[in-house]
């Protein structure tokens, strides 16, 4: 590994940098971005049966507000559960559009990281194709630093590809997990503003199908 960082020359080290980043971000959004922590099974149920049982409180509010994001959206929409239909939609909205955009944090620099490899990749071939021209010389070309600038050229561009793939790979699929969970949340924040302004009487969760 080494030796392969040393042929690449200089230019390797700054992919090096991005490729850290980038895993520490995947690893870091695969904590955060899972279902369970975001949508909480049950917790619309919970929340609907304690909304008919006791109304809203302030304590309630707030111990919701921190239970999750899912939990945010809808304590945003009970604060205004006095309020018209309307009011307490656009409280919801945007709730869910500060729970959206904090659930995407760094997936923007995730994308930039698998756009830039391999343009960084590329930085490192021209300078490697940099040392093949200057080991020409009038009496011929030097074959060891003919050998360095061709190694340089490949690794760093071979380098960037391997950044840039999975790179690209985790970004679409936090995207898609981001989007799902939203379009899941607004689903659940619908039924609330039903049960509240009287559309639904209760929460009946859907039957569970045995196999």
């Amino acid at each position: 590994m080494f030796a392969i960082i040393h042929a690449a020359g200089w230019p390797i080290y700054f992919l090096l940098a991005v490729s850290v980043i980038a895993v520490a971000l995947i690893i870091e959004r695969f904590m955060i971005l899972r279902k369970e922590k975001i949508i909480p099974g049950g917790l619309l149920e919970k929340v609907l049966t304690a909304y008919q049982k006791q109304g809203v409180s302030e304590d309630m509010l707030e111990k919701l507000s921190q239970d999750s994001p899912l939990g945010q959206v809808l304590a945003s929409g009970l604060r205004n559960y006095r309020s018209s239909r309307d009011v307490m939609k656009d409280a919801i909205e945007e709730a869910g559009s500060a729970v959206a955009h904090e659930l995407e944090r760094f997936l923007t620099t995730l994308g930039t990281i698998a756009t830039i490899s391999p343009l960084m990749g590329l930085f490192g071939t021209v300078v490697g194709m940099i040392e093949i021209f200057g080991s020409q010389s009038p009496t011929g070309s030097n074959p060891q630093e003919l050998a360095h600038g061709i190694s340089v050229a490949l690794y760093n561009t071979g380098f960037g590809l391997v950044i840039a793939i999975p790179a690209m790979i985790f970004f679409r699929h936090f995207r898609g997990l981001v989007e799902g969970f939203v379009v899941e949340m607004e689903q659940q924040a619908a039924k609330l503003v039903d049960v509240v302004h009287g559309e639904r009487f209760e929460f009946q969760p859907p039957p569970h199908t045995q196999a």
